[in-house]
């Protein structure tokens, strides 16, 4: 015979209202969810949540939408977000539209369709167009890496500027001042930060920046190849590179590999992200970065508080959150 709620009042000594306000999507108190949750897993209660949802217009879903599922970033992000989501009662419809704007567009309808409570983006589209239904309905929306002129959300955001700045320097402070920089998409917001933290830090040096010296890549292992490849048969005078994804990172080593140069003899070499593979590489890779599990975190904080906010008919306070990068020294920078 199936369990009853009253069977959940039985076992918690809660009364019948709480307890049918939580399964209806109420709020109740922390040590009260946590009773009637535990009674339901030990009952083998099963919540309608079609009903629920269709009672409270709320699904207990939010829907996130990536440029690549095999993104070491995006992975790390979602796996530390998805945690505290999980905790809180809501599932994750987790969509990767290849890098594409109208695959990026078809997934954003899709999870509105499907009545998702909030979305969390890292967007492809720089215009924020994709968005419009969310944004007409005003259900929340958290934007991560990159940020978009125009849409008024929230963020959370690495200090890009900042963290290759200090890349910079350190090449620079190790005698380089012919560096080389594979950079992503011009038309991505990340990736400006990024460009434009390379040519201040050489322009605070007193060095001219250089056309010559810097490629654009998109963001994958291939583009990493060729951009590196590209760099070193056009500029035989460069001694040092930065690589300003990990994705590169990776095709930039592939590349040198296939070109025979060594490092750092011959090319120094400054990456971002991922500590265990720039462990692996020998030399051991230095690189810059960044605090995925506090983006994680971050974003689902917001995400939750701003759902909180729709309930209660709270006038939106957006957050711009910029967290800070870190430099992990390795062993592929000369000193000249």
């Amino acid at each position: 015979m199936a369990s009853t709620i009253k069977d959940i009042a039985k076992l918690t000594g809660l009364g019948l209202a709480t307890i049918s306000s939580y399964i209806n999507g109420g709020n109740v108190r922390e040590g009260n969810r946590e009773k009637i949750e535990a009674a339901i897993k030990d009952l083998n209660f099963e919540v309608n949540e079609v009903a629920r949802g269709l009672k409270t217009n709320k699904t207990k879903t939010i829907g996130v939408v990536i440029p690549e599922l095999n993104n070491n970033f995006c992975t790390e992000i979602i796996t530390a977000m998805e945690d505290i989501l999980r905790n809180h009662g809501y599932a994750t419809i987790v969509c990767d539209c290849r890098t594409n704007k109208e695959l990026e567009k078809n997934a954003v309808d899709f999870l509105y369709r499907k009545r998702v409570d909030g979305i969390i983006n890292m967007p492809v589209n720089s215009d924020g167009s994709h968005l419009s239904s969310f944004y007409k309905a005003k259900k929340p929306i958290v934007m991560i890496d990159r940020k978009i002129n125009g849409i008024d959300c929230d963020y959370v955001l690495v200090d890009n500027l900042t963290a290759v700045k200090n890349a910079i320097q350190k090449l620079i402070d190790n005698g380089h001042t012919r560096i080389g920089m594979i950079g992503g998409p011009e038309d991505i917001f990340t990736a400006q930060e990024r460009m434009l933290g390379y040519k201040l830090a050489l322009m605070e040096a007193g060095i001219v920046p250089e056309e010559r010296l810097f490629e654009h890549g998109d963001y994958t292992i291939n583009g990493g190849v060729r951009c590196l490849e590209s760099l070193v048969k056009s500029n035989k005078d460069m001694t040092a590179v930065f690589v300003a994804n990990y994705e590169m990172t990776m095709g930039a080593l592939i590349g040198m590999n296939e070109l025979g140069v060594k490092i750092p003899e011959e090319l120094s070499v400054i990456g971002f992200d991922n500590a265990e593979f720039a462990r692996a590489c020998k030399p051991r890779l230095t690189i810059v970065t960044q605090p995925l599990e506090e983006i994680g975190k971050k974003v689902a904080e917001l995400i939750l508080k701003r759902i909180e906010e729709n309930e209660c008919g709270n006038e939106r306070d957006y957050q711009i959150l910029k967290l800070q990068t870190k430099i992990l020294e390795g062993n592929s920078i000369r000193k000249l």
